[in-house]
């Protein structure tokens, strides 16, 4: 019965996976689309849409599909696309602030999912304004920490204009104002140093420390808001010490 058991809870497990990267395949079109309809099918003069095909390759998107979405966002071949995106602002358990930024061609559907999701996870939508004063725009380059230092990426980074260099899960983060990450993460292809992604973000102004409870609330909560289609990113000022995310990781064994 136990391996009956096992391989039962690894076929769930890799039909979530394949649920999941399927959603975020789908995310990741969606943003080629908008980018090639707003900047034009060329990545070489369209930095936004260089960055969101390199975004998809790195997460094994086809070609095939980056191809079609290219041209379906720039109009190429009668088929165009239009979206909306709408920023939700919002709280969830325990006060924690949210901004929910999605990416529809139904705002009503959009706005109900959202709702729906904060509602079921003990969270609240909240007025215009109430939660965004806690972010600002920045913008955020993942580097991997293959074959390169920080100090190497600080360096160059600090030198192109950015704000500031720290540790990631994935390597190292940099942060620069949203207007300059072009040019940021330019120079640190120019000087050899590969990077995972780049993003304008909303980054909190001042992070809340949470507890083990309450993150895993958030997480469930912000889980239910990206099964929508229509939410492309949630963004929130919770911050985990090293104690809870310790603790966390108990979960997953």
């Amino acid at each position: 019965m136990s391996g009956h058991s096992k391989w039962a809870t690894t076929k769930h497990k890799k039909a979530v996976i394949d649920a999941r990267r399927a959603k975020s395949w789908a995310k990741l079109i969606k943003n080629i689309e908008v980018a090639a309809k707003l900047g034009g099918p060329d990545q070489a003069g369209n930095p936004t849409l260089f960055d969101a095909v390199l975004k998809a390759k790195k997460t094994s998107v086809p070609k095939d599909n980056i191809d079609r979405a290219i041209k379906r966002g720039a109009g190429i071949g009668g088929e165009s696309v239009e979206y909306s995106s709408i920023m939700y602002e919002g709280y969830g358990p325990n006060g924690v602030a949210l901004m929910i930024e999605c990416l529809t061609d139904n705002k009503n559907r959009a706005a109900a999912e959202v709702r729906t999701a904060l509602t079921r996870n003990g969270g609240t939508l909240a007025d215009p304004g109430s939660v965004a004063y806690n972010f600002t725009r920045k913008g955020v380059i993942v580097v991997g920490s293959e074959g390169t230092t920080e100090d190497d990426v600080m360096m160059v980074a600090l030198e192109a204009g950015a704000e500031d260099v720290g540790g990631h899960a994935d390597g190292f983060e940099v942060l620069t104002e949203a207007s300059d990450l072009v040019a940021v993460r330019t120079a640190l292809q120019e000087n050899g140093i590969d990077y995972e992604s780049a993003d304008v973000e909303f980054v909190p102004n001042l992070k809340v420390e949470v507890d083990a409870d309450t993150a895993r609330k958030v997480f469930r909560l912000i889980d239910a808001l990206e099964d929508s289609d229509d939410v492309q990113n949630v963004y929130s000022n919770f911050d985990l010490t090293p104690e809870v995310q310790a603790e966390l990781e108990q979960d997953e064994d």
